[in-house]
């Protein structure tokens, strides 16, 4: 091999190694960004192929497509002191690729500061809130709270924020055991009232059916009274007409009458033969 011939192939190999190394390719779910000495000098958010210095400029490529950030769940406080384990996470979109490298430079600094971000806004929103507004259907209106927080920061790290989500949301075993205990006292005073309206109310109703019956039975008494005062003066008017149509008759009856009042079963009675009150037992024929 001649000397020109060499020099020719180290010249091609040096092109060709120089083309190499100022192309590159941005794929469809891609963004780059060229850093020259580590500084930055121009994204570029179209898919394709580009060029850049060789050996002077690199490229560092970020993922173009809706990224989720889940940070650590966390312990806090609701507005009514009640503490509960709360799992959020946010999807997210690289928008300025430019600020996002100002700002954190790399992916695992940004889900560091970004998550205290989503927890600090989440620990806000929810600290103004009791358990019903987070289990309840005031939820939506807490999280559109939370995303509206965290979407004003995102411009400062040149992302764009889709949606935030409460994932789990939690009670811890003491305010469990503290919930339990109050849902059963609640519930034990509740039976409590609803027995004493209860046995309020059987004392009134038994009381209201005693007041009628002592009414009908007084009602009852009287009618009866009138009743048998009715009947006594019917059998006196009754006696007194027999008396006045044959006084014997009237007599004979009377005895009669006094005879089935005074002797019954096992009667004994001690009176003389010869006595007013046996003068018809003289008369009856022998």
């Amino acid at each position: 091999m001649s000397v020109r011939m060499f020099v020719s192939l180290a010249l091609l190999l040096a092109v060709l190694i120089t083309v190499y190394s100022a192309a590159f390719t941005v794929r469809q779910t891609q963004q780059a960004l060229v850093l020259q000495l580590g500084e930055p000098r121009r994204a570029i958010t179209d898919p394709g192929l580009h060029f850049k210095v060789p050996f002077i400029q690199n490229v560092s490529y970020y993922d173009s497509r809706v990224l989720e950030l889940d940070p650590q769940g966390q312990d806090m406080s609701l507005v009514d002191q009640r503490r509960i384990n709360v799992d959020s996470f946010a999807r997210y979109r690289i928008v300025d690729p430019l600020k996002y490298f100002q700002t954190v430079r790399t992916d695992a600094a940004f889900r560091d500061r970004f998550g205290n971000i989503l927890n600090g806004s989440v620990r806000d929103a929810l600290g103004q809130a009791d358990l019903t507004d987070v289990l309840g259907a005031s939820r939506q209106k807490v999280m559109n709270q939370i995303t509206e927080a965290v979407r004003r920061r995102a411009p400062e790290f040149g992302v764009e924020v889709i949606e935030v989500r409460i994932g789990r949301t939690e009670l811890t075993t003491d305010t469990t055991q503290a919930t339990y205990n109050r849902m059963r006292s609640d519930r034990m005073a509740e039976a409590a009232d609803f027995r004493g309206r209860g046995q309020e109310q059987k004392s009134r109703i038994e009381a209201e059916a005693n007041r009628e019956r002592t009414v009908l039975i007084a009602e009852a008494e009287k009618q009866a009274q009138t009743l048998i005062g009715e009947g006594e003066e019917q059998s006196r008017q009754i006696l007194n007409a027999a008396q006045g149509k044959d006084a014997k008759f009237y007599a004979f009856f009377r005895a009669m009458e006094a005879y089935r009042s005074s002797l019954g079963e096992g009667t004994t009675m001690v009176l003389s033969p010869k006595s007013e009150f046996f003068r018809y037992f003289d008369e009856l024929p022998r």
